[in-house]
C-alpha cells in the first residue's frame, strides 16, 4: 500500500520509515517552511509598516492592499510545497474573474471568502508555524549534535553522548511527525478534505434528488397516458358495446356475448383506473396531500382515521414523498401486520412536514424483512428527510417521517 501522507507513513514499521523517503521529504518541508516563513514575515512586516507610514499618499494604500492580497501568493506556494508530505493535491479555491483586467481580478478576489481565509493562514504562518518548524528542526538535529560534542576528556560526559545519540536516532520520527501535523493544519485551513467530501456528498444527494424527480415526472406522464389514452379508449369501447347490446335481440346468444364483453371491459376500466392511481394519483396533483390521503383511506380495506391539516400546498416533491409513505405504510398494515385500524396524522411545523402513520397490528416490522421500508427510507433520504420506525413485537407500529419543505 502506497502511503499518501507523512502521517500514514508513521503507521508502518519503524524501520521502513527510516528506509523510506518520508523523513527526507519531511525535512525538506520543514526547512523550506522555516526559510519561506522568515522571508515572508520580514517582507510583510516591512510592507505593513511602510503602508501605515505612507497612508496619507496613494502608495500607502497600494502597499496595504498588497499585504491584504499577499495570502494568495503565499498559499499558492504552500499548496505546491504541501506535495512534499501530502501527495493529494490541494485545489485552488479561487474562481476566474468575470471581467478582464486588473479591476475585474481585484473585484473578484476582494469579495471571495477564500482570499481572507488565506490571509488568515498567512498571519498564522508568520506568527507561529515557521517558528515551530525552526524549533522542531533545532530540537531534532541541532540539540543532539551539541550534546554529543561534549568534551571527550570529561568522564561524566559520556552519558550525554548516549542521550545525544538517542535523540539523533529519533530525529527522523520527530521531523516526520511534526511535518505531518504541519501539513494537516495547512490543509485544514486551506482546503480540508472534509470540504471536498462534503461537496461530493452534496453532488450525490443532488443527483439522487434529480433521479427521484425524474422518476416522479415519468410516473405522472404514465398516469396521464393511461388516463387520457388507454382508459378513454376502453370507456369508448364500453359505450359502443352498450349500444350494440341495445340493438341485439334480448336473450339471444349475441346479446349474452355482448353483455359478457361489456362486463369484462368495465372490469378492465376499473383495474386500469386503480393502476393509474397507483402510478401517480390524480387527486394529489389536483387537490394536494390531504385529498390524496383521504382517497387512500377510502380505498383501504382498513378503517383509517385521517388527520391531515396543512395551511396550503407544500412542494411537489414533498407531497409525492409523503403520499407514497402513507400508501406503503397502509399496504404493509394490510399485508403484514394483521391490523384492524390505522391512523394518519400530518402537520406543517415552520418549514418541516411531520407525518406519522400508526396501526394496531402485531408489530415486528423491519427494513430487512422486505416490506418496502428500505425503499421508503431511500425516498425520504433523497428528500433530505428523516424516517423513524417503532414496531415492537406485539405492536403497535408507528412510522414517523419529517420532510423539510425548503
Amino acid at each position: 500500500m502506497r502511503h499518501r501522507t507523512a502521517w500514514q507513513a508513521l503507521g508502518q514499521n519503524p524501520l521502513r520509515v527510516l528506509a523510506s523517503a518520508w523523513p527526507w521529504r519531511s525535512f525538506a518541508y520543514l526547512l523550506s517552511g522555516a526559510a519561506f516563513g522568515a522571508v515572508t514575515t520580514v517582507v510583510l512586516a516591512l510592507a505593513l509598516a511602510a503602508g501605515i507610514v505612507s497612508l496619507i499618499v496613494v502608495v500607502g494604500a497600494v502597499l496595504l492592499l498588497g499585504v491584504a492580497l499577499s495570502g494568495i501568493a503565499v498559499t499558492r506556494f504552500e499548496r505546491w510545497r504541501l506535495r512534499l508530505v501530502d501527495l493529494d493535491p490541494v485545489p485552488d479555491p479561487h474562481r476566474p474573474p468575470e471581467r478582464p483586467g486588473l479591476r475585474g481580478w481585484l473585484h473578484v478576489r476582494l469579495r471571495e471568502p477564500a482570499t481572507w481565509r488565506e490571509l488568515g493562514f498567512t498571519a498564522v504562518s508568520a506568527t507561529a508555524l515557521w517558528w515551530l518548524d525552526m524549533l522542531v528542526l533545532g530540537f531534532a538535529l541541532v540539540v543532539p549534535v551539541l550534546v554529543m560534542m561534549s568534551p571527550a576528556d570529561d568522564p561524566g560526559a559520556w552519558p550525554l553522548a548516549v542521550v545525544g545519540l538517542c535523540l539523533l536516532a529519533a530525529a527522523p520520527y520527530t521531523v516526520t511527525a511534526w511535518a505531518g501535523a504541519r501539513a494537516a493544519v495547512t490543509r485544514l485551513m486551506l482546503a480540508p478534505r472534509d470540504s471536498e467530501l462534503g461537496r461530493r456528498l452534496t453532488d450525490v444527494r443532488a443527483s439522487r434528488a434529480r433521479l427521484v424527480d425524474a422518476f416522479d415526472a415519468e410516473r405522472r406522464r404514465i398516469e396521464r397516458d393511461l388516463h387520457d389514452g388507454a382508459q378513454q379508449r376502453l370507456v369508448s369501447l364500453n359505450v359502443r358495446l352498450g349500444l350494440a347490446l341495445l340493438d341485439a335481440e334480448p336473450g339471444s346468444p349475441p346479446a349474452r356475448q355482448l353483455a359478457e364483453a361489456q362486463e369484462q371491459v368495465t372490469l378492465a376500466v376499473e383495474e386500469l383506473r386503480e393502476t393509474a392511481q397507483g402510478v401517480h394519483p390524480k387527486a394529489l396533483t389536483d387537490h394536494g396531500l390531504p385529498a390524496a390521503v383521504e382517497n387512500l383511506a377510502a380505498r383501504s380495506v382498513l378503517p383509517v382515521a385521517v388527520d391531515v391539516r396543512l395551511p396550503g400546498r407544500v412542494p411537489v416533491a414533498v407531497e409525492t414523498t409523503a403520499y407514497y409513505v402513507v400508501a406503503e405504510a397502509l399496504t404493509n398494515a394490510v399485508k403484514h401486520s394483521a391490523a384492524t385500524r390505522a391512523e394518519v396524522h400530518a402537520r406543517l411545523h415552520t418549514d418541516v412536514l411531520t407525518l406519522y402513520v400508526k396501526d394496531d397490528g402485531v408489530g415486528g416490522a423491519a427494513p430487512a424483512a422486505g416490506t418496502g421500508l428500505t425503499g421508503l427510507a431511500d425516498r425520504v433520504a433523497a428528500a433530505d428527510g428523516r424516517l423513524r420506525l417503532s414496531s415492537p413485537a406485539g405492536g403497535p407500529t408507528l412510522l414517523h417521517v419529517e420532510l423539510p419543505c425548503h
